[in-house]
This record gives structure tokens, sequence and C-alpha cells, in this order.
């Protein structure tokens, strides 16, 4: 893993840019939002197609389901939260139920976006959200180089998607190009059955360290899984895995509460029922602060992984 910042709001722009260069039907949607979604050479390239509708994202979601119905193809980029908790209504009634075919960017995702601006903008319930909303794909890449993938694949499918992104915090987790199969999970580590650790997000570097060290200085064989697509969830990949281990631990950065804690919950609960220890947000309200500070002091130390590895396979 590369310490190097992932700029993943900047890796939506370049692939949006790369699209548009192919389809006059690409079109961004902001709510004073074009400088922080780094959408400035969109806007300066593509003039007629960036739309900057202020501080008002229940108009900017409104205004991309105009677009959408008029046979363009519009991505509406903000802030997480304010798109999925000021515009949910929006997002829901006039987008996802009509099946159009809008794609959402939301930023700042989790509460890595540390002090930079502040509690307001740290965003733990996007996914709980839009995960409850019928028809809209939910997609949660781990650093720069999977959000460009993410973006170019959810564009060759039809209908409503939310694609998280981060604060451009993020570590590079992956070194090279990569594919990105929308609805599949992808193995990062596989030292055996004891148990499987499921991630998403760009938390899943401290997964990958945790389950490293577990290995090294005390033999324990646990899996990696990485889950960028929380909807379609792929339901029988991750239940064959449970079959395997008979126990796992999800880590998000995000309320334990609705995201993917709950999304695995929900699969074993149907399908193979194990223990299952949630790493994330308690359910409660985070301070500003240092990112790395913040993932420590809330439950998502790479010793807090650790230890709830040791207690899923206690639960066996």
């Amino acid at each position: 893993m590369s310490k190097k910042q992932s700029n993943t709001r900047r890796a939506v722009m370049d692939a949006l840019l790369k699209l548009a260069s192919n389809d006059p039907a690409i079109s961004v949607v902001c709510a004073d939002s074009l400088k922080s979604m780094r959408a400035g050479e969109f806007a300066e390239k593509y003039p007629d197609r960036l739309f900057d509708v202020g501080i008002c994202e229940q108009n900017a979601v409104d205004f991309g389901a105009g677009l959408a119905a008029s046979g363009l193809k519009p991505y509406v980029a903000t802030y997480a939260g304010f798109l999925t908790m000021r515009a949910c209504e929006q997002m829901r009634t006039f987008v996802a139920y009509p099946k159009l075919n809008v794609k959402f960017i939301g930023a700042n995702g989790g509460i890595y976006g540390g002090e930079r601006e502040g509690v307001t903008h740290q965003f733990f319930e996007d996914l709980g959200i839009v995960r409850s909303i019928p028809g809209i794909t939910v997609v949660v890449p781990a650093d720069g180089r999977e959000v460009y993938q993410a973006t170019k694949a959810l564009a060759q499918i039809d209908g409503p998607a939310y694609l998280r992104v981060g604060s451009d915090r993020e570590p590079f987790i992956f070194e090279d190009e990569i594919d990105f199969e929308l609805g599949k999970i992808r193995v990062m580590r596989d030292y055996g059955d004891d148990v499987v650790v499921f991630a998403t997000g760009s938390i899943l570097y401290r997964a990958l360290k945790a389950v490293d060290m577990l290995y090294e200085e005390e033999g324990i064989k646990a899996k990696v899984v990485e889950v960028h697509t929380l909807k379609p969830l792929d339901e029988k990949n991750i239940t064959s895995i449970l079959r395997k281990t008979g126990a796992a631990v999800t880590v998000e950065d995000h309320n334990i509460i609705g995201g993917l804690g709950s999304a695995i919950s929900e699969t074993s609960t149907s399908n193979y029922p194990v223990p299952i220890v949630r790493i994330g947000l308690q359910d409660i309200f985070p301070e500003s602060g240092e990112a790395e500070q913040l993932l420590d002091k809330y439950n998502m130390a790479i010793t807090d992984i650790k230890d709830g590895v040791k207690k899923a396979i206690a639960l066996k």
C-alpha cells in the first residue's frame, strides 16, 4: 500500500472527462460544489454541460432528474450528507421512483475528513439512507484508482446510482490499474478460513494491516474481502465465504447501523447465520480532529479490528 494520498474526488472527474469526450450526453450538476468536487477542468472543457445551481441540493437533484428525463446523463456531485439527507426526498421520489438515469457522487463519506470542514461535513449515515431506497445501486470504492474504474463501470448501467468518495486524504491501496466488476466482491487476503473480514471504502487499508499482523504475530488465518458494491450485494459469494469461515468481522467508516455491517448481517441471517462483529462508528456523533486519530478514537483502530477478529473466532 502506498502512503501517497489518493485523490478520490479528482478520480471521479478524470473518469467523467474521459467519458464525456466520447458521449455528449454526459453532464455534471453541482450545488456550490464545483471547486470541492474538482470539476473546474470539466467546466472549462464542457461549459454547456456543467451546471452549478448554488447551495440548494434539492434543486440540484430535481435539475438532474429533468436532464435525465430529457435524454442527458447527469452526475449530481456534492457532499454526501447534503445529498442523502437534505435532498433525500428528491432522490427517492423524483429519481429512484421513475428509474431515471441520474448518478450521485457523494463526497466526504465517513469521519475520515477529519478537521478540514468540521463535524457538519462528516457523513456517516449516507449508506444506510441510500441502501433503503429501492432501485439505487450503491458503490463505495477504496481509493482513487478504484474510484476511476467504478465511475466508468457505473456509466454502463441505466438507472440511479450512488458513488461514495472521500476527502482526498485516503491512501492508495491498489498499486496498479485494476479491473472493477460491479456487484462482485474482491478477495484481498487469503491466509485461511479462521474468519473473514469484510471491509468497504478507504478503511480497507486498516483491515489489511490488522489481518497481516494477526497472521505474522499470532498465526491467525483470516481472509480480507473488499465489498465495494453494497447494492446489489454479492450475496452468493459472501454466503459461500461465510460457510467456510463460520464467523465474520465488518469494517467500515460509517455508523454500524445501515451500512456494510447491516448488509452482511442481513445476508448471513437469510442464508447462513454466523457470529458477526461490526467495526465502525458505534451509533454516536463523533468530534472533529485529525483523520487517523479520529478512526483510532472511534472504534476503528487496527487494534479494534484485531480484537474484533479474535472475538468473532471465540464466538464460533
